[in-house]
């Protein structure tokens, strides 16, 4: 199973649930895609929630780094809320723990963008 995108707004927020694999092929390319669009738009508030994400390869943490770019040369924030362990990991791992502001509630990072 690919990755999963429902988007909806909280506050202000764009909020991003995705669920299933970030992975080469189908599950990056959909999640790239939908992040470039919300930019697009011009959220400039987005909010990641990885609570549902199941597992993600090298592929897909370069597409979280990519979004975050996106988002940042757009003007925005992108933060991220519900890592799982494996998530969480690979993020302290690879040492982008430092680059995103990570949260555990969805409230608490709504309210960050404030």
């Amino acid at each position: 199973m690919s990755v999963k995108l429902n988007v909806r707004q909280v506050g202000g927020v764009t909020v991003m649930d995705a669920q299933g694999r970030i992975t080469l092929g189908e599950g990056s390319s959909t999640f790239r895609e939908k992040v470039r669009e919300l930019s697009a738009q011009g959220s400039k508030k987005l909010l990641l929630n990885l609570s549902e994400v199941t597992y993600i390869d090298s592929s897909g943490i370069g597409e979280l780094v990519s979004a975050f770019t996106n988002v940042t040369n757009h003007g925005g924030q992108l933060k991220l809320v519900g890592l799982t362990k494996r998530v969480q990991d690979l993020l302290q791992i690879t040492k982008l723990y430092t680059v995103f502001e990570v949260f555990e509630d969805e409230a608490a990072a709504v309210r960050s963008f404030a």
